[in-house]
């Protein structure tokens, strides 16, 4: 299994909309494109970081499927992202494989 996975840290006033938007219209709209079979959210209980650090990891079974959403959709999710929320937020993202 193949994770890619997004951990964002956000402005703690920020959080509540930006996890509703994520939940009603970010991520539907990521899964909508078939690349991924499942996803979850989490935080992350012990950051050092201010504000909340949440990551959500979305599932596929190749990386050729990762490298045709990375090429086809992440660049334009990630801008309507940062119009939305511009300097409420830092994003790190890691491709990651299951090893058991």
């Amino acid at each position: 299994m193949i994770v890619y996975n997004e951990t964002l840290i956000v402005e703690e006033g920020t959080y509540p909309e930006w996890l509703s938007w994520m939940k009603e219209v970010h991520i539907p709209t990521v899964m909508a494109t078939g690349y991924f079979e499942s996803y979850r959210i989490l935080n992350v209980i012990d950051s050092p970081n201010e504000g909340v650090t949440a990551c959500i990891q979305y599932n596929t079974d190749t990386e050729e499927k990762f490298g045709q959403f990375y090429e086809q959709h992440l660049q334009g999710l990630h801008i309507i992202h940062n119009q939305r929320y511009e300097g409420k937020f830092v994003l790190y993202t890691t491709l990651m494989e299951t090893v058991d």
